[in-house]
């Protein structure tokens, strides 16, 4: 029997076999089990864990949320009675940001946040919205996540002291695409002047380049980088990390992708004639 950190079994379906559903319809994870995915022998290390996250939720967010909800557990000991343990209810975001928190040497964390944060990202429509959308409806609502992620990003490098964002951005997409430059990128799709290589992208493709934007800006905060040289390097390393760990689950890298056939700006040029035509 293959256990859950063996690398094959690493993907998505070890979390959704996991998560629950309450009496409301709303989704939670239970920590025990997360631990175990997590491959975490020791409770008490988890537990520094969950300790973590809900700090970085109070910090972030202003709005009480029931993030953790304490359970009890009823267990059987070795001589058969039963005794309760305590555990906790936990809702997506929090688990989003316990795997942030994680070990990040464990090759099922850099599949958790990748899940988690994808995840979550959806959830600001809901998973039926989004599943009804047309693929290029999905890449208009993905395109508009990474315009927001990429503002914010910004404003944090800028902070770091970066001057050059040209060079910033450029560094994430190297690491990412395995050394091509946005110019590069630019030329494989065989785009025209002035096209926006974003807008050329399938939902897969701007989903990994939002964790990659996300996932910078956190570690620039977190770490409270400095300096353009530092803050390149860390987009740098982070695109690595998302490209691995797309590598790691067997997916497809990004720049195998296929190129869409309309860029979002060509969609959007029709949808306008049509309006005006009605």
């Amino acid at each position: 029997m293959k256990k859950i950190g063996d690398k094959e079994n690493y993907n998505n379906s070890i979390f959704e076999n996991i998560k629950n559903i309450d009496e409301y319809g709303d989704e939670y994870w239970l920590a025990r089990d997360l631990q175990k995915v997590l491959e975490y022998k020791d409770w008490r290390n988890f537990q520094k864990v969950i300790d973590k996250a809900v700090l970085s939720a109070k910090n972030s967010v202003s709005d009480k949320e029931d993030w953790v909800v304490e359970v009890n557990k009823p267990i059987k000991t070795g001589k058969g009675k039963e005794e309760f343990i305590k555990d906790y209810k936990l809702s997506r975001y929090i688990c989003y940001l316990i795997v942030q928190n994680a070990d990040p040497s464990k090759e099922v964390v850099a599949l958790g946040q990748t899940y988690f944060a994808i995840q979550t990202r959806k959830q600001e429509i809901t998973e039926q919205e989004y599943d009804s959308l047309s693929d290029d409806e999905k890449r208009f609502y993905q395109r508009k996540l990474t315009k927001q992620g990429n503002y914010t990003l910004q404003k944090v490098a800028s902070s770091a002291g970066v001057k050059n964002m040209a060079e910033f951005h450029n560094a994430g997409y190297k690491g990412l695409y395995n050394g091509e430059t946005a110019d590069d990128i630019f030329k494989r799709k065989k785009l025209r002047y002035r096209e926006d290589i974003l807008d050329n992208m399938n939902e897969d493709e701007l989903v990994a380049n939002l964790f990659r934007i996300n996932q910078t800006k956190q570690k620039l905060l977190k770490d409270n980088v400095q300096g353009e040289k530092e803050a390149k390097d860390v987009h740098y390393e982070v695109g690595k990390k998302v490209r691995k760990a797309i590598a790691d689950i067997g997916g497809m890298m990004p720049e195998e992708m296929p190129t869409p056939k309309k860029s979002l700006k060509e969609l959007e040029r029709e949808r306008k004639k049509i309006e005006i035509k009605e």
